[in-house]
């Protein structure tokens, strides 16, 4: 019985899958994974902007604001096990809107394959 065992850092959690080529069997945690992790820096200096910025994903009808998660510094999370293809929207006041093209996120057997956006914006 020949076991793989894989182990991948999901930002911001640790997954881990077991599959058995006998059984065709496979495991997954109940780790939960967010699909998009989005970095806001201020354009100009590269500084980290959190307070009073508002990140936004939309897919078609559905539409979330992003979260800061206590632990990971700058980081917006969302779209948590959801596949899709959204736009993400950027507004902190004194700065320029910011709408990204499309940005796909899949999965695979287990989880959501998270995509990573470093977004720069510029001061009004």
């Amino acid at each position: 019985m020949k076991k793989i065992f894989l182990f991948v850092l999901c930002a911001p959690l640790l997954m881990a899958s077991t599959c058995d080529n006998e059984n065709d069997q496979i495991v997954c945690t109940t780790q939960f994974v967010y699909g998009l992790n989005v970095f806001v820096l201020d354009a100009e200096s590269g500084q980290p902007l959190v307070e009073g910025v508002t990140v936004s994903a939309v897919d078609g009808n559905y539409q979330e604001n992003l979260e800061l998660i206590p632990g990971l510094e700058y980081s917006f999370v969302g779209a948590g096990e959801r596949t899709g293809t959204y736009t993400v929207t950027v507004i902190k006041e004194g700065y320029q809107t910011f709408s990204s093209t499309p940005i796909v996120i899949t999965s695979d057997v287990c989880h959501v394959i998270p995509q990573s956006l470093t977004v720069n914006i510029h001061s009004n």
